[in-house]
């Protein structure tokens, strides 16, 4: 099988993306949506985020570089359920604005999670 790496798809009228099937088991242990470092958003299966990004985000509680890095992914952070038998995870519209996405968007993996774009 294939491995997939970019999707496009559009939003339905409830903001719902719907994940491709062949990725919904990556996703099985949840979703989380942050905003990413600069106009698109970030999507991360619930286990990547605990295991590899929550650890990274703990630091030095003075340390500016790590507080800003807290403030970009924590501001308007999202964790959901995929809804596994129609596939589709609801993005919250602050999220949709920041990122400027309308109806379209496109997904990339960017090594563990993707990054969502408007089209």
């Amino acid at each position: 099988m294939a491995i997939i790496d970019y999707f496009e798809r559009k939003l339905d009228n409830k903001r719902r993306l719907t994940i491709p099937a062949e990725l919904r088991e990556e996703f099985r242990s949840g979703v989380v949506v942050t905003r990413g470092f600069k106009k698109y958003l970030h999507l991360y299966s619930l286990k990547v985020w605990k295991d590899e990004v929550e650890p990274l985000l703990v630091g030095n509680i003075l340390d500016e570089q790590m507080a800003e890095l807290n403030v970009q992914f924590r501001t308007g952070k999202i964790e959901g359920k995929i809804d596994l038998k129609q596939g589709r995870i609801t993005i919250e519209q602050h999220l949709l604005d920041y990122a400027g996405i309308k109806y379209d968007i496109v997904a990339i993996r960017a090594g563990k999670y993707w990054r969502l774009v408007a089209k």
